[in-house]
């Protein structure tokens, strides 16, 4: 696992300078890491065969087992996201909106480090959504 140090990328630095590229590297494979770790755990509980005699205590185990597993997904969906944000890294694309290339801002991506969205853009996007969503 890579360590960040205490390093904060600041405005006041050119935008994606080399420092705030490792910066955003190191937290997202940190990250990536820490997601893994506990899907594993997860994947255990999963395994684990439990017998309930009650058909209460069996419903609620069942329950547990299915959020455990919609939590699963969103975490490889996370990773996922991940991924996508350490290649755009090493293509030198990161940091900038999809939209419109516009710098993402490093509070947003500190925020939410896998965003690929400016705020503008996003909101956009988001005011878009609701407007199709009713037709």
């Amino acid at each position: 696992m890579t360590k960040t140090d205490d390093y904060i990328p600041s405005e006041t630095e050119e935008y994606m300078c080399d420092k705030h590229l490792k910066y955003f590297k190191d937290k997202l494979l940190n990250w990536k890491q820490e997601i893994i770790s506990n899907s594993k755990l997860t994947l255990e509980n999963l395994q684990e065969k439990n017998s309930f005699p009650d058909d209460t205590d069996r419903a609620s185990n069942e329950t547990d087992r299915s959020v455990e597993l919609r939590a699963r997904d969103r975490q490889r969906k996370l990773i996922s996201k991940i991924d996508k944000a350490l290649k755009s890294i090493e293509d030198g694309e990161y940091g900038f909106c999809e939209e419109t290339g516009e710098p993402i801002g490093l509070a947003r991506l500190e925020a939410r480090p896998t965003a690929t969205l400016s705020v503008e853009a996003q909101e956009r996007h988001e005011r878009n959504e609701k407007i199709y969503r009713f037709k």
